[in-house]
């Protein structure tokens, strides 16, 4: 079963950016409600896109160099990537099928 795993810090998430050809990246934290919804949805795209897409989680709180580096500011915030180039963000608790169509978008 495919589950969002986290990333530990910003050399992990650089060599995903580098290495994977598509990457899902939910930021989130510990102590957001908002993120705890959006948590399982991360969780059943990595089961669905599990064969040509990376999903993984990064905690805001231990991570906020990558998360000034990508302007982000509210969480949840969902980021897709292309060959290491953001394509989309998106910000706040979204229905699964928008999840879906920003990687659709990407393929």
């Amino acid at each position: 079963m495919g589950t969002a795993t986290f990333i530990q810090d910003e050399t992990e998430f650089d060599s995903l950016l580098s290495s994977e050809s598509m990457l899902v990246v939910d930021c989130t934290a510990t102590w957001c409600g908002p993120c705890r919804l959006v948590a399982p949805l991360m969780d059943r795209l990595a089961e669905d896109y599990s064969d040509h897409v990376k999903v993984f989680k990064l905690d805001v709180s231990n991570n906020a160099a990558v998360a000034r580096r990508f302007g982000i500011r509210n969480i949840p915030a969902v980021m897709v990537f292309k060959q290491g180039e953001l394509m989309e963000t998106l910000i706040g608790v979204k229905p699964y099928a928008e999840f879906t169509a920003a990687v659709e978008r990407q393929q």
